[in-house]
């Protein structure tokens, strides 16, 4: 499974967003390092399931499929909150900046109303600048994997020279276990001196930033976006970075929760709920609801926590779905499911490497794919489209 990795400081809301995208309970208490261990647990991301469009009725075996929605799984790494200084050792340190490392992409959740200190604790409200919070954590992870690349560097640079290695495959020796490719490291190179001879550390530090930039995308959730001195906040980040995506995962929480108990109709990444029991809802709870469609839902178009999911895995790593079958009349597999496994792979992907990526032996035995919509024969090199439904022909 894909991972991507929830990280930030503590108090920011951080466990809370890993609880609503993964209906997992790990302890939300409010205080720095309520996470000891990195929690890992099964989120879902969302696309629209082909059985609508084809009128039929699936049997999801990977998956699940709601309402013609298919939830495709994910792993998700809560990692415990770093505070200043972690690449040094301090706080619980360079354990989590290793967990970390196992993602393909950051979450990092901030909180966007600043009631929260550089390390944590809770301060007045709007009192914080939360993007010192982003700067902050870029850095720590930048002068984590700069320690880790600068290691025992005129060593290595001798050995280059020496024996003639390629810097590149050295670099990605150096990094082995962070989850980085050689190809990654190519084209970080291509934005700093040439002459690997000419580095310096601010070269290396450089480098350091591409390969994350490249290798390990991040995006900024900021939580706590229905807060009044969230909104200002959250335009001045947009204006510096990138991926932003406001965010309520308490709100997400409470969603979920109603909707579990039959309270309300609600699916994650909606912009509005139905409410189904509003006798076995207390005043309260009726006004909490429409301080969430208020606040959240009309405001930013939905809690913001499916959203981050989907941009991760669709956009940050640009994944599709793909559906592989054996029948392509009948979009089944051998035993009549129908539409049973969506498999997330690479944009530009190739029906002999879903092949493999179904089964090493299908992907040996591999002879030609069929486009089951099209009943056509497609080419081992047809790069596959999202919502693709491929049949897979193989030897004997």
């Amino acid at each position: 499974m894909l991972q991507i990795a929830v990280c930030g400081k503590p108090n920011v809301g951080k466990s809370s967003f890993f609880n609503s995208a993964t209906a997992s309970t790990v302890e939300m208490a409010n205080y720095p390092f309520t996470t000891i261990d990195a929690n890992k647990a099964v989120a879902h991301v969302i696309k629209d399931c082909p059985c609508k469009e084809l009128e039929v009725t699936c049997n999801p075996h990977n998956s699940i499929c709601i309402d013609g929605k298919r939830l495709l799984p994910i792993e998700l790494i809560d990692v415990a909150g770093l505070v200043p200084g972690a690449h040094e050792g301090k706080g619980l340190g360079n354990k989590f900046l290793d967990d970390l490392m196992q993602a393909k992409v950051f979450i990092h959740v901030i909180d966007a109303s600043g009631s929260t200190d550089i390390e944590g604790n809770p301060v007045d409200p709007g009192s914080h600048d939360p993007l010192e919070d982003i700067q902050f954590l870029e850095e720590e992870i930048v002068m984590w994997m700069y320690g880790i690349l600068s290691r025992n560097w005129v060593r290595l640079i001798r050995k280059v020279g020496a024996e003639h290695l390629d810097i590149s495959k050295v670099l990605f020796d150096q990094l082995s276990g962070t989850g980085i490719t050689i190809e990654d490291i190519i084209e970080a190179k291509r934005n700093i001196e040439p002459d690997y001879n000419k580095w310096e550390e601010k070269d290396l530090i450089e480098l350091t930033r591409n390969i994350l930039r490249i290798a390990k995308p991040m995006m900024i959730i900021a939580n706590k976006a229905d807060l009044p001195t969230s909104a200002a906040n959250i335009e001045r980040i947009k204006e510096k970075y990138p991926y932003v995506i406001p965010t309520s995962a308490e709100s997400e929480i409470a969603l979920v929760r109603a909707a579990e108990a039959g309270l309300i109709s609600y699916i994650s990444g909606d912009d509005h709920f139905e409410i189904l029991q509003a006798d076995k809802l207390n005043p309260n709870q009726l006004k909490a609801l429409e301080y969430i469609q208020t606040n959240i839902l009309d405001k930013y178009g939905s809690t913001g926590v499916q959203k981050a999911l989907n941009y991760g895995i669709f956009e940050l790593l640009d994944r599709i779905v793909v559906y592989p079958v054996q029948d392509e009349h009948k979009y089944t597999d051998q035993k009549g499911n129908v539409l049973p496994d969506g498999f997330l792979v690479p944009n530009g992907a190739t029906p002999r490497e879903l092949a493999y990526i179904v089964h090493t032996d299908i992907g040996d035995k591999f002879m030609h794919a069929v486009d089951a919509r099209r009943n056509m024969r497609v080419a081992s090199d047809y790069e596959l489209k999202d919502g693709d439904i491929i049949s897979i022909v193989t030897r004997g």
